[in-house]
């Protein structure tokens, strides 16, 4: 689903973006388009861009998170060593990027190619924390309606039709059964082609409030199963990501004093 005009192209991949690929719903192929009048889904996409050398070497510093919106584009960027970090603690939602589909990637670089080399050393069972914890955040969200700014308007008026929210559920499920198969298999699942129609029940309300939380109750238990049989080392190799981010950067900063004589 690459359907950017070359107005949103321009817009949303900047000079100093390495990768961009979408996120959330259209990755896991459970986007629901506008048309649909239970839609709430945006169009999201996730980039990575290698900051100013000053940023590295000097005393200018770049904000490390960038996030902007245009039109229905829910867009953030990571600078390379701030996404590097919340890859080691395992967060799902970048450590998805490492894991897209070829269709669900929008630009990439040699650059990205490097970081994508090393996928494997950031995979431990650190994800175990991550993926629980955000499930719970979500299995909170969904069970207590408290209509704090996060939610449209639109959102707020399905969670009063259903009596939950059908969206956080969905992700609650999600998150857990993705970090069931990456504790066991050691791959993250981003497409969900097994069970994006179960789940797509669930984020239309389709499934009982009692039914999501017997099978979310189902899950956490699995998970934990998992991470205590899981082949994964205890904790990513960081003397391997950092000497990867320290070549990715040393190009990145001579291409820069070079130009045209390096090429990213």
């Amino acid at each position: 689903m690459q359907d950017l005009t070359d107005k949103e192209r321009q817009a949303l991949i900047t000079d100093d973006l390495i990768f961009l690929g979408y996120r959330g719903s259209i990755a896991h192929g459970m986007y629901i388009p506008g048309t649909d009048p239970d839609s709430i889904d945006d169009k999201d996409v996730m980039g990575v861009f290698l900051a100013a050398p000053s940023h590295y070497i000097g005393t200018i510093k770049q904000k490390d998170v960038r996030e902007q919106w245009y039109n229905e584009w829910d867009c953030v960027h990571y600078e390379i060593l701030k996404l590097a970090g919340l890859l080691e603690k395992g967060n799902p939602n970048v450590l998805s990027l490492l894991w897209l589909e070829p269709h669900h990637v929008i630009h990439t670089s040699t650059a990205w190619d490097e970081l994508l080399a090393i996928r494997d050393a950031f995979s431990s069972k650190e994800v175990y924390h991550s993926f629980v914890g955000y499930a719970n955040s979500q299995l909170h969200r969904m069970t207590h309606l408290a209509f704090d700014g996060y939610m449209g308007q639109k959102r707020k008026s399905l969670v009063q039709k259903y009596g939950y929210d059908c969206k956080n559920a969905a992700h609650l499920v999600r998150l857990l059964r993705m970090g069931i198969e990456f504790l066991t298999e050691g791959i993250l699942h981003v497409e969900r082609r097994n069970d994006a129609a179960q789940l797509l029940e669930i984020k239309l309300g389709q499934w009982s409030l009692e039914a999501v939380k017997k099978e979310a109750a189902r899950l956490f238990a699995l998970c934990e199963e998992a991470y205590i049989h899981s082949p994964l080392p205890t904790l990513p190799d960081k003397e391997r990501i950092n000497a990867q981010c320290v070549r990715i950067l040393t190009k990145h900063l001579l291409a820069v004093a070079y130009p045209g004589r390096v090429s990213m």
